[in-house]
Parts: structure tokens; C-alpha cells; sequence
């Protein structure tokens, strides 16, 4: 009997600790999860004992001065330009950039007194011989030998009178004479100063650029040659009419058409 009368109190006192738990819980307290049941709320958590024993701090490490050890840095980027294990890097030097230096400026001449005396006399000469009409006249100063004077781009053994000849339009040989007037009447250039082949040089467009011509200069130009030899000459390059060269020693070295 007293038996049942304990197992009834117990029932009863179970069920009512779940109902006072139930009606707790509904009352908007917050749920807790299993593991966070271990500390009920408002319970201050005892903390765990620390060993007794101070615990040596390990102190931070040094910074290693530069050259001391390893540090982290960033990798270079690899060369363009691979190569082998022990093939040594080579400069390659940079390149030498042309650099086009402006061509001095032609000295143009008009003055005939500023060349040596034998060049005076000598053009003196031919403007004389031109002058008169006869081309004869000229064989005397056109030399002989190795002293011949050129009177073509193609080296012969022809009379040089006759190859003068043969260049006129006319058979007189009057419009050579002309040209040969016409090219001493404009100013001259000294090329080839200082060497054994320094000469004297009429006109003085065949020593320099065409493009250069200032608007007198083109003037001067055409007393000699045509608009449209002026026009070839451009697209060719330079100056390929007559020209007369005397040397320094008064010796009448060419008086040649072409390059």
C-alpha cells in the first residue's frame, strides 16, 4: 500500500517539474541547444584551473637584418629572353641609331679672282674660243695624251673636236659652244679641297641639291637647261647636264654631260 502511495507521489511530482519546465520555455525565454544547456543563464562559468606553474612566454622572433636568412619578397618576373643553366647573361648593347647629319653647305662662287691664277687664264681661254663661233679654236686647249680633256662619260680615242661635234645639234658644232658659255657664266664650286683631284666646277648646281634652290637659284638654272629637263633632273636626283671642271694647276680636266 505504501508502496503504490510513493510510486503515485513520484509520478506526480515528475510530471509536474516537466510542466513548471514547459511553462518556462513559453515564455519567450530564449531555447537553448544541447551543448549551451551546460551553463544555465545568469550562471557565472567557473573557469578552468591554470596550472599553478608559469608558462614561459616564447619570445618573438628578431628580424633578420638584411643579408641574415631568408625573406619573403615577391619573384621577379622571368626575362624575356630564356637561357640555359649556366649560359651567362649578355648585354646586348643597344643599337646605334643612325643619326643623318645635315650636308654642309655648298660655298657657291661668282667671284673668279677667289681661284688660283691658272684657272683664271684657262676659262679666260674658252670663253674666248666659245665666244667666236669656231669650235676649232678649242683644240689647243682641249690637250693631248693623258692630258686630254674628257668631252664624254664614255672613255674613247675619238678627236675630241669631232666628239663635240657630234654633240651639237647642229654640224658646226655652234650650240655646244653655246652651252659651254652658258655653263662658265654661272658661279662654280672647289671640290675635293686639299687632294690631288681638286678642281673647279661649273655651274655649280652639280655639287648641290636640287631641292636647296632657292627661287634666284632655279632662275639661274633655267638660262641653261629647260623646265622640263629641270623636272627630270628632280626625279633622277641631281644635276646631269653639261659641266666643266678645271684643275688648280690650270689644266681642263672635263667638260661632260650625265652622272
Amino acid at each position: 500500500m505504501y508502496d503504490r502511495i510513493r510510486l503515485l507521489r513520484g509520478s506526480v511530482f515528475a510530471v509536474s517539474f516537466v510542466l513548471a519546465i514547459t511553462a518556462t520555455l513559453g515564455t519567450g525565454s530564449p531555447a537553448f541547444a544541447l551543448s549551451e544547456l551546460k551553463q544555465i543563464p545568469g550562471q557565472v562559468q567557473e573557469q578552468p584551473e591554470r596550472d599553478s606553474a608559469p608558462t614561459a612566454q616564447t619570445p618573438p622572433p628578431e628580424e633578420a637584418e638584411p643579408g641574415e636568412g631568408e625573406q619573403l619578397q615577391l619573384p621577379l618576373p622571368d626575362p624575356l629572353i630564356r637561357r640555359d643553366a649556366g649560359e651567362e647573361a649578355v648585354t646586348e648593347p643597344a643599337e646605334d641609331k643612325a643619326v643623318t647629319e645635315p650636308e654642309p653647305p655648298v660655298e657657291v662662287l661668282y667671284d673668279i679672282t677667289k681661284a688660283p691664277e691658272p684657272v683664271q687664264r684657262m676659262r679666260e681661254l674658252i670663253v674666248e674660243a666659245a665666244a667666236s663661233g669656231d669650235i676649232e679654236r678649242l683644240r689647243s686647249l682641249l690637250g693631248k695624251g693623258p692630258t686630254q680633256t674628257q668631252v664624254s662619260i664614255v672613255e674613247g680615242t675619238d678627236d675630241p673636236v669631232t666628239t663635240l661635234k657630234g654633240l651639237s645639234g647642229d654640224p658646226d658644232g655652234i650650240e655646244i659652244l653655246a652651252i659651254l658659255l652658258d655653263v662658265l657664266a654661272t658661279g662654280f664650286v672647289k671640290v675635293d679641297a686639299g687632294t690631288p683631284n681638286e678642281t673647279y666646277v661649273w655651274p655649280y648646281f652639280a655639287e648641290k641639291s636640287l631641292d636647296t634652290l632657292s627661287p634666284p637659284e632655279k632662275v639661274e638654272l633655267l638660262r641653261i637647261v629647260t623646265a622640263g629637263d629641270f623636272a627630270d633632273m628632280q626625279e633622277f636626283g641631281g644635276y646631269n647636264f653639261y659641266r666643266v671642271g678645271i684643275s688648280p694647276d690650270g689644266q681642263w680636266k672635263f667638260f661632260v654631260a650625265g652622272d
